[in-house]
């Protein structure tokens, strides 16, 4: 009788074993499907003219004031949208909705808001353009709101691309007052009120392409040091370089093939590109500019 007891307990404990081995059933995880995308026809670079409702339909030359502005739409789904904005050199994230009503889309698109420059953009698709404005978070800023209108561009590298000669290169950032002098009837010499210069281009800029030509030091010597600055940052405006300095943004903000893309394009220069800038800012470094008086 105990023998058989004794078998019992062991054949228990064996299917007790044999139970405490089974692996647990485990629930299947649960997986957030991810969003479809929609109207990736809307994906790109949407390009145009930045400014408040003054500077936009003022008739003159307004080239340093008018910027360029470059929203760059990656992706949108029902619930996000994800976009970046470049204007005056600074490239910021975007992150919004997209909605639709009655066959009107429109977007809500807001940077961080960890620049003093930040802000949110409002925007309504008519036809093939964007239109909109944008409004600081600072509202103290000089200028809270600016208003745009966005056309779609494709941005191609093309090392053949030369800025327009109907623009008029003058760097209105810089300049020097210059007095006259008279000699008077008596032979005096009277002191006249002082006039102001400013750099100017010549036509040079518009015959030397640092991106296509190894440029000689014979290609070089007789430029002005605008000249030279022109030429190679030309380089770097074919490339989508996004320009921070003002002056540079004067040139090339008006060119229409010019889309800023990104604030760094060193990996993108070419061999050829690589070696004339280096030989660009030997002469740089040792050129002087004219300057000529202009009215405006």
């Amino acid at each position: 009788m105990k023998k058989i007891l004794m078998l019992s307990i062991i054949a228990i404990s064996m299917m007790a074993c044999k139970d405490t081995k089974k692996p647990a059933k485990v629930s299947p995880a649960k997986t957030a499907i991810p969003q479809q995308e929609i109207h990736k026809e809307l994906y790109g670079f949407w390009v145009g003219n930045f400014g408040t409702t003054e500077e936009l339909e003022y008739q003159d030359d307004m080239s340093d004031a008018i910027k360029k502005l470059n929203i760059n739409i990656k992706k949108i789904t029902r619930d996000t949208v994800i976009a970046q904005s470049v204007v005056s050199g600074n490239s910021r994230p975007l992150l919004g909705k997209i909605s639709e009503d009655g066959g009107t889309i429109t977007f809500i698109l807001q940077e961080p808001g960890t620049d003093k420059y930040d802000g949110k953009f409002e925007i309504t698709l008519v036809g093939d353009t964007l239109i909109g404005k944008w409004n600081a978070y600072k509202t103290a800023l000089e200028w809270p709101e600016k208003k745009f209108k966005l056309l779609k561009r494709a941005f191609v590298y093309n090392a053949n691309l030369m800025l327009p000669s109907e623009i008029v290169y003058i760097d209105w950032s810089e300049h020097k007052m210059v007095k006259t002098l008279d000699t008077l009837e008596d032979g005096t010499i009277d002191s006249l009120d002082a006039n102001t210069f400013y750099r100017s281009a010549s036509e040079n800029i518009f015959k030397v392409n640092a991106s296509n030509t190894l440029l000689k030091e014979d290609d070089l010597k007789n430029l002005k040091k605008l000249d030279l600055q022109i030429i190679k940052n030309t380089i770097f405006a074919r490339h989508g370089y996004a320009f921070k300095k003002q002056v540079f943004r004067n040139f090339f903000d008006p060119v229409e093939w010019y889309v800023p893309v990104k604030n760094n394009v060193d990996n993108d220069l070419t061999t050829i590109e690589n070696k004339n800038v280096k030989l660009l800012d030997r002469f740089t470094k040792y050129a002087e500019d004219n300057y000529d008086t202009f009215g405006r």
